[in-house]
């Protein structure tokens, strides 16, 4: 793993909204820092409505995650663009995030309860 980056459990239990209506919530959610940047949390697939997302033709590319695919979200309000994003095949050292979904929290609401 990059030196400035850490993956750790993220304490408590976190939700995600979008429009009021909740998306998911999860109480194994992981929390990525990397160098001075906010925490991001990742969700579990397994407790996110993935019938609210759908896989956009978006990615981007970092050299020390990988490639990350993003997804539209649906919600009560209309679609928020490219709000989620997971690196599908994530690099070897932050293999920890394969399968875990991350929310752009100026789109939806990330909180913990």
């Amino acid at each position: 793993m990059a030196d400035h980056i850490s993956i750790r459990k993220a304490s408590g239990t976190w939700v995600v909204r979008a429009s009021g209506a909740v998306l998911g919530e999860s109480s194994d959610a992981l929390e990525l820092t990397e160098g001075t940047s906010a925490p991001v949390i990742y969700f579990p697939r397994s407790d996110i409505g993935m019938s609210f997302l759908e896989l956009t033709p978006s990615t981007t590319r970092c050299p020390y995650k990988g490639t990350a695919t993003y997804f539209t979200v649906s919600g009560p309000d209309g679609d928020a663009v490219d709000a989620a994003w997971s690196y599908e095949e994530p690099t070897e050292s932050l293999n920890a995030i394969a399968g875990y979904i991350a929310f752009y929290s100026d789109r939806v609401a990330v909180e913990k309860l």
